[in-house]
């Protein structure tokens, strides 16, 4: 039944005035881009456009997911990978504001971003549009972004949900991962962003999430998403994720996009009219999708234009920001720009730039800086001279003869400026990286340059984390570009010729071999399922844990000043704690420092990482500037999800609080009573003798049998400490009570269970809500 919709209907109303067949057209897209439109109804479109460092526009026509067609122009930010490097979270909300008035420009209402997808591996082809292998960064920051798009009235689509960390197999692949490792790991930046930003949109994963389909998964979708974390948006699949509509709209995915050429529709159809499919879940779901037309429809702004200038200005200012300075030996950076010093540009990178990776988020830029041209305009009184060194993605080219001439360049200069970096074909959406090597080319090239040279730097541009060790002692400069967007250029003559002073800090750890890594032996699966082996030991987890060397660890980046740390202090309260530091700028040049604080948990009741980062602040000294700065801890962020009672709880016990500029830089330390939760476990007959003993209910209740049992036995008894009082102690209760020489009958193993059933409860209440 066609209706006109009424102004004051709420959305559920307004479903309830459709048919069945309509209801269905709602949850499935009618183009590439576009919702479907039920005009008679008062239901508008709703366009969608990928994202998220910048918007790629397109029409039907000529619609992909993968990056193969072109795009209108607009701004290509510098990814995540590098807008995380800048661990600053009003940076990214601005970022999120520019792509913002980009699509409203363009009539798009949801930007499909933010990434938050842990990096598991660095092989993972697409680790350059996801934010870190940290889920706190990542979520602080990806909150940041969807508040700063929001705010402005393009709604936001946080991706991929969930455990999406690697592109082999991504269609189908089974990520199998234990409850604790989940809900520690790959669910809170998500998590944060929902319930922080609330999102218009979350984007479902095309993988399976412990064999069941992200698309269909209700436990995921529906118990976690919005039973747990309230969410009341609408979940969108990943383009072609939906495997089947009836039990997708069962479990909560309200939105299939692209269209199915009228398969979905149909399909819920069926279901609905058979009984298989519940009419107020599809219901539910149409309600979902026009309370997004409705909103997209009140904030779209036909008139709406941008600043294409302000906002390459702000590419510049993310990728100046988010480049890491990994060395600088004998401060051979800055360079001097009014020194008249022959500099030597050597690779091809710094005429042809890679900015950005390959795939769906591939932006078409509205201006193009590259750093030759850069170094040029930034060294006037400079003799440049450029040679490309080696070949990109062309293996007829003949690489022997370029770094030939690469050499005659560099043996004559004062600084040879030696541009590396993976070439396009090494990274992208839809396809893992083999290795974290360089090209053969470029190592040969740069061990030719420095035999020559002894001031070389080396300006990288990767998205994912190339290996380091092996030349990087022969250098006394790294700039780890990443990949800097369309300003990126720019940026680098910036930081090259001290015009910027170097900030970013690494979101993520540089091993010095792959086999280092921590899913090194799990990666990528086997008959399509992959297991997490690892558990929550990712990124610098895993390395602090084994006291492993790294090339750079985590948090790592320096500066062209110095700081110091001072007069740590810590206040608890009920929500918390607040950690107050003094950062003092000890050197000769304004710049900003990360100050990055640490918690080492107790770790009594399940293993814990040496240290996590729980929080971090991003300030500005000027020289001999001293600053206290505060980070705020919330209390759930020193928890920990226990399997057994099967909720989040904080230990009660001292925390050590570590502040550093790294996983291993760590300048402050100091310990601070928590307040722990109240649980206590349900132990059976069949729990160990030792898990009675801890238990604060079971375990004098136990004592004084075991009391009993020790006088019986005299001698006999084991003594304390001894290996055969330790094996008691692993022995299961109904076990211990069944041996003939033990005075200790099932009836008292009853009344045991009895007396912690009656004071504990069925379901744990000694635990804090």
């Amino acid at each position: 039944m066609n209706t006109p919709n009424q102004p004051t209907e709420t959305p559920g109303e307004t479903v309830a005035r459709l048919s069945l067949a309509e209801k269905a057209d709602l949850t499935t897209g009618a183009g590439w881009w576009h919702t479907t439109a039920l005009p008679d109804a008062g239901i508008p479109e709703v366009r969608l456009s990928d994202g998220p460092h910048g918007l790629r526009l397109q029409n039907d026509t000529h619609a992909d997911h993968l990056g193969i067609n072109g795009s209108a122009p607009a701004t290509c930010f510098p990814p995540a990978v590098t807008l995380a490097s800048t661990w600053d979270s009003d940076l990214a909300g601005r970022v999120g504001g520019a792509l913002a008035r980009e699509c409203l420009a363009h009539g798009v209402h949801v930007l499909l971003g933010p990434g938050v997808n842990i990096k598991r591996s660095p092989l993972c082809g697409r680790n350059f549009e996801y934010l870190s292998e940290d889920p706190l960064l990542s979520g602080v920051l990806g909150t940041a972004w969807v508040k700063g798009l929001q705010a402005r009235g393009v709604g936001a689509s946080v991706k991929h949900f969930a455990a999406n960390n690697q592109e082999t197999g991504r269609m189908s692949v089974s990520a199998d991962i234990d409850v604790r490792t989940l809900r520690e790991i790959y669910l809170p930046a998500f998590h944060r962003v929902v319930t922080e930003a609330e999102p218009w949109t979350v984007m479902c994963a095309y993988n399976r999430v412990n064999g069941v389909y992200a698309s269909q998964n209700p436990w995921l979708l529906t118990d976690v998403l919005r039973g747990e974390w309230g969410y009341d948006g609408v979940v969108v699949s990943d383009w072609g994720a939906v495997v089947d509509r009836a039990p997708a709209l069962a479990a909560g995915l309200d939105l299939e996009m692209p269209s199915s050429s009228g398969v979905g529709p149909a399909r819920a159809v069926a279901a609905v009219e058979s009984g298989e499919l519940a009419g107020e879940a599809l219901d539910r779901s149409a309600a979902r999708v026009v309370a997004l037309a409705r909103k997209a429809a009140v904030h779209a702004r036909p008139d709406a234009s941008y600043d294409p200038a302000a906002h390459h200005d702000l590419a510049r200012e993310v990728a100046t920001r988010g480049a890491v300075l990994l060395k600088n030996d004998g401060a051979l950076l800055p360079l001097d720009p009014a020194a008249p010093q022959h500099v030597a540009v050597i690779g091809e990178f710094a005429r042809t730039p890679r900015y950005q990776g390959e795939g769906s988020s591939r932006v078409t830029p509205t201006r193009l800086d590259d750093a030759l041209t850069s170094v040029v305009e930034a060294a006037p009184a400079a003799h440049i001279t450029f040679a490309p060194g080696f070949p990109v993605d062309a293996p007829d080219a003949d690489a022997a003869a370029l770094r030939e001439d690469a050499v005659r360049a560099a043996e004559s200069a004062d600084v040879a400026v030696l541009f590396l970096g993976l070439p396009p074909s090494y990274e992208s959406e839809g396809y893992d990286r083999e290795h974290i090597e360089l090209p053969v080319e470029q190592t040969q090239l740069l061990a030719a340059v420095r035999a020559v040279n002894p001031n070389t730097v080396v300006v990288l541009a990767n998205g994912g984390v190339v290996r380091l060790a092996g030349w990087i002692d022969d250098v006394p400069a790294v700039l780890e570009g990443w990949l800097l967007g369309q300003a990126g250029g720019s940026a680098t003559a910036d930081l090259l010729f001290g015009r910027a002073n170097p900030s970013g800090r690494l979101a993520e750890t540089i091993p010095l071999r792959l086999a280092d890594t921590p899913a090194y032996l799990a990666w990528p699966g086997e008959n399509d399922h992959v297991a997490y082996s690892e558990g929550q030991f990712v990124g610098y987890r895993h390395y602090d844990a084994r006291d492993m060397a790294v090339s750079f660890p985590f948090g790592h980046g320096l500066s062209y000043t110095t700081f110091g740390y001072a007069d740590l202090r810590v206040v608890p309260d009920a929500g918390g704690l607040d950690v107050t530091v003094s950062a003092t700028n000890t050197g000769e040049r304004a710049g900003h420092e990360v100050v990055q604080v640490y918690v080492a948990a107790p770790g009594e009741r399940a293993r814990r990482p040496v240290r996590e980062l729980k929080g971090f602040a991003t300030v500005w000294l000027t020289p001999g500037e001293t600053r206290d700065v505060t980070v705020r801890i919330a209390r759930a962020d020193l928890a920990y999800f226990d399997t057994a009672a099967g909720t989040w709880l904080v230990e009660g016990a001292d925390h050590r609080i570590d502040v550093g500029a790294s996983s291993r830089d760590i300048r402050l330390t100091t310990t601070v009573p928590v307040d722990g939760d109240a649980y206590a476990d349900r132990p059976d007959a069949d729990s160990t003798v030792a898990v009675w003993l801890a238990h604060p209910v079971g375990g004098p209740a136990i004592e004084a049998l075991l009391n009993r049992v020790q006088k019986s036995m005299g001698d006999a008894y084991p003594k304390e400490g001894s290996p055969r009082h330790r094996m008691v102690a692993n022995m299961r209760l109904s076990q211990l009570a069944g041996l003939p020489i033990v005075p200790l009958g099932f009836d008292d193993v009853h009344e045991l269970v009895e007396t912690v059933r009656s004071a504990v409860g069925p379901h744990n209440p000694l635990t804090s809500p």
